[in-house]
């Protein structure tokens, strides 16, 4: 009995596979010594972070009042040397750098610095943090300690990983503070651009299927349920059709917002403080301070 000769099928896959034209605007043109993003080492970045940030509700679970120093001392050194390895790869992984590099200062030097001012502001992250715990614990009659909100809530560690985003987003680290803010999606259903800007003392009950895009801008005291979208409501077009990107294009809430269950709230208007938006709705305009909007009674 002869065997089907399988072998030009496969060379001519190759061969289709291997046409640029195939793969153009799929191929990314790796040079050599300058390295790649990895999955794996910031998802480290992001549990060493956390272990900084919430001592002994991550990370090493022998942590105490006498060695905490320590702790952190170790963590922080770990997270230098990744953060700085990743950024230069984010920076790399770009065409043009994001404008990042100069003749003046390499790729490395620039990711040193950039990492070492992040770990600078990790004081401030910690502290907007504790306001994310706070909010989340007062919100929830449910909650028994704050203990419970760290370990358990899925905000906090979506919070978490964008506030630590953000801060990157802030610095012009191309990438990376994408990838951390998806990580979160896939872990919580949370999904936050790192581009977002977000006050103090901000929740999410529940928290699933919440979308933030990029260019929110959301106040103190402000309060999300489960399937809230703040969204675009249309994308406007260039001279040759394509999306003008960078533009405010997102809903800005103001302090004291409460946003329910499944509402949708589109394009850049400004929903007022301490304003209510009822489950299951659409707004696609502005709401003044103190309103209550939800769906009419029949």
């Amino acid at each position: 009995m002869t065997l089907f000769d399988y072998s030009h099928i496969l060379t001519d896959t190759v061969d289709k596979l291997s046409d640029n034209n195939s793969y153009r605007g799929l191929f990314h043109q790796h040079k050599d010594g300058e390295p790649l993003p990895s999955g794996k080492a910031l998802e480290e970045i992001i549990d060493l972070s956390r272990a900084i940030l919430f001592p002994g509700y991550f990370g090493k679970s022998n942590i105490n009042s006498q060695n905490i120093n320590y702790h952190i001392g170790v963590n922080l050194e770990r997270l230098f040397e990744l953060l700085t390895e990743q950024i230069q790869a984010g920076l790399c992984f770009g065409v043009e750098n994001n404008g990042m590099e100069t003749k003046d200062e390499p790729c490395r030097d620039t990711a040193a610095r950039l990492a070492s001012e992040f770990i600078s502001r990790m004081p401030e992250i910690r502290s907007i943090l504790s306001t994310d715990v706070e909010a989340a614990y007062y919100g929830d009659p449910a909650a028994t300690c704050f203990g419970e909100i760290i370990c358990c809530y899925p905000i906090i560690r979506a919070i978490t990983n964008y506030r630590i985003a953000h801060e990157l987003y802030t610095l012009n680290v191309p990438l990376i503070p994408r990838i951390m803010t998806e990580m979160a999606h896939s872990e919580t259903g949370i999904d936050i651009h790192p581009g977002a800007t977000i006050g103090h003392h901000f929740t999410i009950d529940h928290g699933t299927g919440v979308v933030i895009g990029a260019t929110c801008i959301i106040g103190n005291n402000v309060k999300l349920y489960q399937g809230v979208t703040l969204g675009a409501k249309s994308f406007p077009l260039d001279e040759n059709g394509n999306p003008i990107k960078g533009i405010p294009r997102h809903p800005i809430l103001e302090d004291d917002v409460v946003v329910y269950s499944n509402a949708t709230i589109l394009g850049r208007i400004t929903i007022g403080k301490g304003a209510t938006i009822g489950g299951n709705i659409w707004v696609t305009e502005s709401v003044p301070a103190g309103a209550r909007i939800v769906q009419r009674k029949n």
